[in-house]
């Protein structure tokens, strides 16, 4: 008997060292892309002034627009989406947590059994007494009242691992929202600087109108003194029409777009208060890069992927453990008795347990490979996602610092090509009042002004938008 003991405990012996020499799969890894550059542009410089760090309502300076942006940060509904992710990354962090610790509670129940006589239970129970003299009853009744608690041994840090990852989580939704509130700020300051410059575009159609009709009663009365014809006023008539054709044009894209800033700030169609000021004297801000280091800090996106890669990594090694044993210890402690009667008969209705149990996947773990498999590929897609974020918002910045002095130097032709235009609309005009022109070359004329007018104040739109959107792509407006 004794060497039969010795042998099961060589075999339980042997059978936990197997266990604890499992071993798991080794992760893969991903080569991480080249450093970030030391500067946005060809000329290295180390100043790290970076307006990405200045508070959105010290950028804009138009009170009207900070006011818009005020309402879309308190009603914008996709804000309020990404704010409920942010609770449900929250009590994800609670659910690890928890699991973390014993879970315990309390457990009532109550049954009865009838075994057959000739068994070996049914047998045993007819001849025994429950007390002298009293039988055990037939059928048997069962009450219990216990309470109990179950606890997971965290030896390898899989639930401490699975708590940092789900903290991780949440982080990178706080900063999924910062993004989107910095693509917010932006977006509500585009679409303002587009109403803006439909409405100067459409001050400008206004007094094409004037000028072409005023251009047209000339074109009538040298008609009637035989100095032009009748296919010079329907020019210029057609042109007169295609003007005002243009002038409702434009007021549907201002409705449009006012219904557009609506649905940033979360409300039904109403007008958009803004400046009346002249819109060609508006000058974009003044926006300073820092250097390429910085966006680590300040862009949301770039801190997001960098959780979300942390994140993935504490996700392998949580699969990774998944391979080794789990050891778990659960304890009761009660009354039972088969009548509710003897359920406080106290020693002999007590009923306790401890015990111990430590389990490990021996055969057939393609489900726990396939998972390790998944969770190493999501930290590799992590760790591209995190490169491809950071190249996008460096290619960003230096998209719109390069946009920012090219536009400057269209909007300085422009401005000469429309005060030449200008200058040659009043000498057409006197031209042809003089009969030295013909009605062409003044259609012509007021036709290329117009058109390098609304170009003018299309750029001027774009150098604001460009400013703002350097601001934007440096991190800024979330702070």
């Amino acid at each position: 008997m004794y060497k039969f003991k010795a042998y099961q405990y060589r075999i339980a012996l042997g059978l936990c060292l197997t266990v604890l020499g499992c071993k798991a799969p080794v992760a893969e890894t991903a080569t991480a892309s080249a450093p970030v550059p030391e500067s946005f542009g060809a000329a290295k410089t180390q100043d790290t002034v970076n307006t990405g760090s200045m508070k959105w309502r010290t950028f804009f300076k138009d009170q009207n627009l900070i006011d818009l942006i005020d309402a879309a940060l308190k009603n914008n509904q996709e804000l309020n989406i990404t704010l409920q992710e942010i609770e449900i990354a929250k009590n994800d962090i609670r659910v690890k947590k928890g699991l973390l610790l014993p879970s315990a509670g309390v457990r009532t129940g109550a049954g009865v059994e009838k075994v057959g006589r000739y068994t070996s239970q049914g047998a045993g129970d007819a001849t025994t007494e429950i007390k002298p003299g009293v039988e055990t009853p037939d059928p048997l009744g069962d009450f219990t009242i216990a309470a109990y608690a179950n606890w997971e041994v965290d030896i390898w840090k899989k639930l401490r691992n699975s708590k940092k990852a789900a903290v991780n989580k949440y982080l990178a939704t706080i900063e999924g929202r910062n993004f989107v509130i910095t693509n917010l700020i932006a977006e509500v300051a585009d679409s303002y600087y587009e109403l803006l410059a439909l409405d100067s575009q459409l001050d400008i159609v206004k007094q094409t109108i004037e000028l072409q009709t005023n251009a047209l009663e000339i074109v009538k009365i040298q008609k009637q003194a035989a100095r032009a014809t009748e296919l010079g006023v329907q020019k210029f008539q057609a042109e007169v029409l295609t003007s005002k054709s243009l002038e409702f044009d434009i007021l549907q894209k201002i409705k449009e777009n006012e219904n557009k800033i609506n649905f940033l700030l979360g409300r039904y169609p109403q007008e958009v208060k803004r400046t009346n000021s002249n819109f060609l004297t508006l000058l974009p801000a003044e926006v300073n890069s820092g250097i390429p280091s910085q966006l680590l800090m300040n862009r949301p996106d770039v801190k997001q992927a960098e959780l979300e890669l942390v994140a993935a990594k504490l996700d392998v090694k949580v699969a990774r453990a998944e391979f080794y044993p789990s050891l778990e210890i659960s304890a009761a402690f009660g009354v039972q008795a088969f009548k509710p009667a003897y359920l406080f008969t106290f020693p002999e209705s007590i009923l306790y347990s401890l015990a111990g149990e430590l389990a490990a996947p021996l055969i057939n773990r393609n489900a726990i490979k396939a998972e390790f498999s998944s969770a190493n590929a999501r930290q590799i897609q992590a760790l591209y996602n995190y490169d491809r974020t950071i190249l996008n918002a460096y290619l960003e910045v230096s998209n719109q610092l390069s946009k920012i002095d090219n536009l400057q130097r269209s909007y300085d032709l422009k401005s000469q090509q429309v005060d030449a235009l200008n200058k040659s609309i009043e000498v057409s005009n006197d031209l042809f009042k003089s009969a030295r022109v013909d009605y062409f070359e003044v259609l012509m004329t007021q036709r290329d002004a117009l058109e390098s007018k609304l170009e003018l104040i299309d750029t001027k739109k774009e150098q604001l938008n460009a400013a703002v959107y350097v601001y934007r792509d440096l991190g800024g407006g979330w702070k």
